[in-house]
């Protein structure tokens, strides 16, 4: 189910030593990497499962509703 059409935030995380890459439309779906590239390619089959899922309980697949937010740097 390749869905990706929803909006993905990547992290450094001190307490994982790595980046964590997270759905904010899609609640509990996250992903790790040892690189940005690598926690989103790792969130692509994390997305893809949390869909199937997610239709798999009867639900609907839910709408993007997050919207990315650019940060200008001073």
């Amino acid at each position: 189910m390749a869905n990706n059409k929803y909006l993905l935030e990547v992290f450094w995380s001190d307490e994982d030593d790595g980046y964590i890459a997270i759905a904010p439309d899609l609640p509990g779906c996250s992903a790790f990497g040892n690189t940005p590239v690598e926690a989103i390619e790792e969130m692509n089959d994390a997305v893809n499962a949390w869909l199937e899922a997610w239709v798999a309980m009867g639900r609907e697949l839910p709408k993007p509703i997050s919207k990315p937010q650019l940060a200008m740097a001073a």
